[in-house]
């Protein structure tokens, strides 16, 4: 397995980060896609794929609990990142962030309990809640460094100056933010200042919520909530589809697919950068350990960079009202 170090002062962990987040649409079919969950995350640890991401919000505690049977008899081979703060609602329906330093401390007591462990490798806001300031909330993960509860201090989706301010408090080690071909707005300030100071960027939803798969079909069901997202909206959707047309052509040139290639963009931007997949399945976590092998000339990656230039995707990331709590 090939290996990156987390930030300056962090440890080696895997080139790609494995996601644990539990989808189910139909309570019904939860039991068994969580006895895949489980099989699939031992099979990526077992792989090599040590370094593990989850939220204790991911499916109000079921992923960490899922987590916890699939890290049984392999916690020394592991290293797992946790994300907090988000609130919801017993459907899962989004209420707010808490970052208060008593709300962090308490959210951190509950996660070792599920999780089985006696601490938490990696910590972080979901999001900086604008109500607290982010020195406070960053204050209580060092407090709880100092504690032996929590090893290292992560961000997520937090702006260059946030992530200044974070980093006076106690260094961060990384940096959880959206990035891929279809999104390439942190390279602009974002990636810079988490350079400068040596923090590693974790990038999420690499295939841009599966756009970047080539597989997904249009219209998507109504029911589907990438329908709110403008770059799947009519008058966006139809421009984007035309970039992964590229993306395709360019894979089926070098015999992978069309996910593989626009993870191994990814990890071509820097031994900094270490993306996070979700995988359902064994064979998804071969998958993307072999889009490690995968190469580019200095004219693929120029025709991708080209392609995929900021801006070129049509429709923001987040609907209006979510772009603007994203960037608060």
């Amino acid at each position: 397995m090939k290996m990156r170090k987390l930030g300056i002062n962090g440890p080696e962990v895997s080139a790609i980060s494995m996601g644990s987040r539990l989808i189910i649409e139909d309570p019904k079919e939860l039991e068994t896609a969580r006895k895949q969950s489980i099989q699939t995350l031992e099979y990526g640890i077992d792989s090599g794929l040590n370094f593990l991401n989850t939220a204790d919000f991911y499916g109000m505690g079921i992923s960490e609990l899922m987590l916890a049977e699939a890290i049984k008899g392999r916690r020394d081979k592991t290293f797992i990142s946790v994300k907090t703060g988000a609130l919801r609602d017993h459907k899962g329906h989004f209420l707010g962030l808490d970052g208060r330093p008593n709300a962090i401390k308490n959210s951190c007591a509950y996660s070792l309990t599920r999780l089985g462990v006696d601490e938490i490798d990696l910590y972080q806001p979901s999001r900086i809640d604008p109500n607290v300031p982010i020195e406070e909330t960053v204050g209580a993960i060092k407090d709880l460094i100092d504690e032996g509860k929590v090893r290292y201090l992560g961000l997520s989706e937090a702006n260059a100056e946030q992530l200044i301010r974070a980093n006076k408090v106690h260094p961060v080690s990384a940096l959880e933010i959206e990035y891929s071909l279809a999104t390439r707005f942190i390279e602009n300030e974002i990636l810079p200042t988490a350079r400068e100071l040596g923090v590693s960027v974790v990038p999420y939803s690499v295939l841009s919520y599966g756009l970047l798969t080539g597989n997904m079909t249009f219209p998507l069901p109504k029911e589907d909530y990438r329908n709110m997202l403008p770059r799947f909206q009519r008058g966006n959707i139809e421009h984007n589809l035309k970039l992964i047309e590229f993306l395709k052509d360019m894979a089926s040139q070098k015999n992978v697919s069309a996910s593989q290639l626009a993870l191994a963009w990814a990890l071509h931007q820097g031994e900094d950068i270490i993306p996070i997949v979700g995988m359902s399945k064994p064979k998804r976590v071969d998958e993307n350990i072999a889009a490690l092998s995968i190469e580019f000339t200095a004219e693929e990656m120029n025709l991708l960079n080209k392609t995929f230039a900021i801006g070129a995707m049509k429709g923001d990331r987040y609907p209006e009202a979510l772009q603007k709590m994203a960037a608060s």
